[in-house]
């Protein structure tokens, strides 16, 4: 593999794992220049990583202003949603019964969703739950699959960022993904399945399209930067 190949792979990888740790938001600008020079590589090479995830869905390109993270629309959300019901439960039917060292990997994963949740360090919560689906696939699943689920847990970062509120993100999503890992253990893989399917509905319960009013980069600068209302006169 060349140079030039492993490095645009590399800006798309670190790009991917910033919009799955909440790092990057949905509307945030990605400035060509800024990322050539903490890369120290050329410019053409960001704009061929930053196409590639354009590809993915990731990222998008306004005329004469630049390359942003995608603020993905309420129908593109649903079916983020409506994808991951057809891929998620598949993985866990054919998955066999799981060996021991990938149930301690999974509940090693579940402990440390815990801890930031009583940690009340719901960034790194949030990253953690959308990361123990592509933890499952990369154990239960096979290479296209798993990149598959980094895909769609990037997709559904975006998509909480801009129609979920997490204020209500609580702990029981945990207990959701114990209670998966706890089927597998068991060799129940069918109620595993059915334990997703109703994990993957309680998510997209949680979307409101009003809440995309309040999530663009665009509304947050705009509040963040208006100047406050002049007292009125008595």
């Amino acid at each position: 593999m060349g140079t030039a190949v492993i490095i645009k792979a590399t800006i798309a990888e670190r790009l991917t794992e910033s919009i799955l740790a909440g790092k990057l938001l949905p509307g945030d600008r990605l400035g060509e220049q800024e990322i050539a020079d903490l890369f120290e590589v050329s410019r053409t090479l960001v704009r061929e990583a930053l196409m590639q995830l354009r590809t993915r869905g990731f990222v998008e390109v306004r005329s004469r202003v630049g390359w942003y993270v995608a603020e993905p629309s309420f129908e593109e959300a649903q079916e983020t949603f409506a994808a991951r019901r057809v891929i998620e439960p598949g993985i866990l039917r054919n998955a066999g019964r799981p060996l021991q060292s990938t149930l301690k990997r999974l509940r090693a994963h579940i402990a440390e969703e815990n801890k930031a949740a009583q940690r009340g360090d719901t960034i790194v919560h949030s990253a953690l739950l959308a990361d123990f689906h592509v933890c499952l696939a990369e154990c239960l699943g096979n290479r296209f699959l798993s990149n598959m689920m980094v895909d769609l847990s990037a997709r559904t970062t975006l998509v909480a960022a801009m129609y979920q509120s997490r204020v209500e993100e609580s702990e029981h999503f945990n207990d959701d993904h114990a209670r998966i890992v706890d089927a597998l253990s068991e060799g129940d893989n069918a109620r595993a399945e059915q334990l997703m399917l109703a994990h993957i509905d309680a998510l997209a319960a949680r979307l409101d399209e009003s809440m995309a009013s309040k999530g663009s980069a665009r509304d947050r600068l705009r509040s963040i930067l208006q100047p406050e209302s002049a007292p009125s006169s008595s």
